[in-house]
């Protein structure tokens, strides 16, 4: 399935958290915190201005941004589960 987000929203894949930690001890899923790192699938075309005119996002698809512990929507798209959110939610990019 293609999606496309819409307006100023953005959709994200949360990268993988460590399984264990440094010392060796396996984390369950319950105490897991989910990651607020993720990788920019899709981006819509932006929001629109006073004046009517669409403004280009700053994210870009195949960015890594940062978000908000609770920023976004849960979403499954093709059996995969991803977050959809506004560009605001958005923290920053992080530059490798």
């Amino acid at each position: 399935m293609k999606f496309r987000p819409l307006g100023d929203r953005v959709l994200v894949k949360r990268v993988e958290e460590e399984q264990k930690t440094k010392g060796g001890i396996i984390i369950p899923d319950t105490v897991k915190e989910k990651p607020q790192e993720g990788t920019v699938i899709a981006v819509g075309p932006g929001a629109r201005n006073d004046k009517g005119d669409v403004v280009p996002l700053d994210v870009k698809a195949g960015d890594t941004i940062l978000f908000g512990k609770w920023s976004g929507s849960e979403v499954k798209v093709d059996g995969e589960d991803l977050l959809i959110m506004k560009e605001s939610d958005v923290l920053g990019i992080v530059e490798k």
